[in-house]
């Protein structure tokens, strides 16, 4: 049986848990929630073998390289981060509703990866810019970013729903987490992610620079991963004053509005670029918290935008020219 074979198969098993978990939230079967939690541990299993055959393969080919080189390969272990952090998040947290939430996107990334007519699953040889481990630590870090950033865009809706479920209990919101335990598990996915998103970022500039001679060079790819990179910290940015009762005095407006003119103006001196989008929506979010927004769900909101940038910065920039898109990889 070959590793394609494998993972297709575990498309089906991530799919099965996927509709076990809103079958459990829906009618509130916890028997169905524990089957799709032992679903999900064997579709894990299968994803990691299938992973790990497929990078045999590849060396009894003789073109042996780790399987992170192409769209296929690179949504499989899309979604086996995806697995592995939601599995800890519900060991952590005791709660197999955030499933209904999270496994879904495995789903989604595997049924992507195996059934699409576009998306070839044959190993093919390196082209020489990717023959570097500096690729591999790029795509491994990245990929891991965008799963916890994947999670926590499932935790702000049910942060959201929660938030407006007051007055009569909805019988659907009832079982969620309670609302503090959901804006911190989206906090601490959210600087998980953020951390191996900025890792991500430097080693893929460090990879570039032996590949094509140069850090940085403004390419699709890069561009929007920076726009990326920027939302995340505009919401780390926004949850850092939650605390502080200083912000909503006019000492702490002029430090917001200073932080953002200070940003804006080192960008612009240094790499002679001025985005508007990522630049003016921080302007906005210092507007909106000196007229007083609830900042918790500011932060649901910019995650949810956030991991709309994820999968531009994913899928959308392939339909762009560039050095990084993977047409230009071999795809």
């Amino acid at each position: 049986m070959s590793s394609s074979t494998i993972l297709s198969i575990v498309t089906f098993i991530y799919g099965l848990a996927g509709f076990l978990y809103i079958f459990a939230w829906v009618f509130k079967k916890e028997s169905a929630g524990r089957l799709a939690t032992w679903i999900a541990i064997l579709g894990f299993a299968g994803n990691t073998v299938g992973i790990v055959m497929r990078w045999i393969e590849s060396y009894q080919l003789g073109i042996g390289h780790a399987p992170l080189s192409n769209l296929y390969e690179s949504l499989i272990f899309f979604a086996w981060a995806i697995a592995f952090i939601y599995l800890f998040v519900e060991r952590r947290y005791e709660s197999q509703i955030i499933g209904a939430f999270s496994m879904p996107l495995a789903f989604l990334a595997m049924a992507y990866a195996s059934l699409s007519p576009n998306i070839s699953d044959r190993i093919q040889p390196l082209i020489p810019a990717l023959k570097s481990n500096w690729l591999i630590a790029h795509v491994m870090t990245c990929f891991i970013g965008y799963a916890a950033f994947g999670i926590a865009f499932g935790t702000s809706w049910m942060y959201l729903f929660r938030q407006r479920d007051t007055g009569d209990k909805s019988p659907l919101f009832d079982r969620f987490p309670g609302i503090d335990a959901l804006d911190e598990l989206t906090h601490q996915l959210v600087k998980f992610g953020f951390l191996f998103l900025t890792i991500g970022i430097i080693t893929g500039a460090v990879w570039a620079n032996s590949a094509w001679g140069r850090y940085w060079g403004w390419d699709p790819k890069e561009t929007w991963s920076l726009i990326t990179w920027l939302i995340y910290a505009a919401m780390l940015h926004v949850r850092y004053f939650v605390g502080w009762k200083g912000w909503q005095s006019m000492p702490g407006k002029l430090l917001g509005a200073f932080i953002v003119v200070l940003i804006i103006g080192v960008v612009f001196v240094f790499f002679k670029k001025l985005f508007i989008l990522p630049f003016y929506f921080l302007l906005l979010v210092s507007l909106i918290k000196i007229f007083g927004a609830e900042q918790r769900k500011l932060f649901a909101y910019l995650s949810i935008l956030g991991f709309a940038a994820v999968l531009f910065t994913y899928f959308g920039v392939n339909l762009l020219p560039g050095l990084h898109s993977y047409q230009s990889m071999g795809q």
